[in-house]
């Protein structure tokens, strides 16, 4: 199996890094490396083994079994058509598109193709999320009551790159608004979103905050209370608890937490996670495994483009209520 990377700045790199980790039956025979800045593409693929290669356009990809799109989102619509057309299963980088009407016709275009598009969104690969989700969906954990998610960068992104990151819900707590529903398995009936800048004026000069807290209130009445932050001084850090009437769940917390625990015998963290990438290491691997094996047919797309609509609506919600100062009815379907 050959697969193609389109775009290695830092997530790209990272992304054929890892698939030149995977081993068995999802180890590449070929990694074929595209971007669009003169001289990026061979100087990564100098620095990996024999095996991945730069090549000189987009569509040198589209000879390959799959191809990982990981440039800057203004890109990612036009590189997944141009995949879908050539019939070629695409791993695509959250978002598909910056807003609903793009992401819809282009979601529509991507079914009626029949062609498989995965969306990166890596915790549906993260092995304790998805222990998570078998528990919930399986019942062992009982009927949901209230879910708490939070994310905190370690530091903030650059400032050049908070005016085009689409604000903090669609950039960083798009990940919490496709998980959580994903794990609940209901629809959100109601959205309501509050933030602040705390952390720096660049945010608030961009129109965006930097601390925010969103609830989502799902059709049986059951809660989610999501945190996101774009500075936690010790780490990077994500975590997940459910609350339910016969198990409570928790995810992201061990010994790498990067919060200090005030128990009798102060437990500081070790070695915390510096971002994403180190945090989601795991699954951002199995996400490649995945990927190979529904690129094979031997499972189905487990992060469809439709589910990757359904939290960029979420997302909209939460800047509306944010905006209003008001909850957001959603209507069902």
């Amino acid at each position: 199996m050959d697969i193609g990377v389109a775009g290695v700045g830092r997530i790209g790199q990272m992304h054929a890094a890892h698939l030149t980790e995977l081993d068995g039956d999802a180890a590449p025979d070929k990694i074929l490396l595209f971007d669009p800045v003169p001289g990026r593409a061979e100087a990564v693929a100098a620095a990996l083994p024999s095996h991945v290669t730069a090549v000189a356009s987009f569509d040198d990809l589209l000879a390959a079994d799959g191809v990982l799109v990981a440039t800057p989102t203004d890109t990612h619509s036009d590189l997944v058509r141009r995949a879908v057309r050539g019939r070629t299963p695409v791993l695509c980088e959250k978002p598909l598109a910056g807003d609903l009407e793009s992401m819809t016709t282009l979601v529509d275009d991507i079914e009626s193709s029949g062609v498989d598009v995965v969306v990166g969104f890596q915790r549906r690969f993260d092995p304790a999320t998805v222990e998570a989700y078998r528990r919930v969906r399986s019942g062992e954990a009982g009927q949901v009551y209230l879910v708490r998610s939070s994310v905190l960068d370690h530091v903030p992104p650059p400032k050049e790159y908070i005016p085009t990151s689409g604000g903090l819900f669609k950039d960083c707590m798009i990940h919490d608004l496709d998980a959580v529903p994903w794990l609940v398995g209901e629809e959100v009936v109601e959205v309501s979103a509050s933030g602040s800048v705390l952390v720096d004026q660049a945010f608030a000069d961009a129109g965006d905050v930097d601390y925010a807290v969103v609830t989502l209130r799902f059709a049986s009445g059951a809660h989610a209370q999501m945190t996101a932050g774009r500075h936690d001084p010790i780490g990077y850090d994500c975590k997940l608890e459910v609350y339910g009437s016969k198990q409570v769940l928790a995810v992201g917390w061990n010994e790498r937490t990067p919060v200090v625990r005030l128990e009798p015998q102060q437990v500081e963290p070790t070695r915390p996670w510096e971002s994403f990438m180190d945090r989601y290491k795991d699954a951002y691997l199995n996400e490649l495994r995945v990927f190979a094996d529904v690129i094979e047919g031997k499972v189905a797309n487990p992060s469809p483009a439709r589910e990757s609509l359904y939290s960029l609506r979420l997302a909209e919600a939460c800047d509306e209520s944010l905006r209003t100062g008001k909850p957001v009815r959603l209507e069902a379907g």
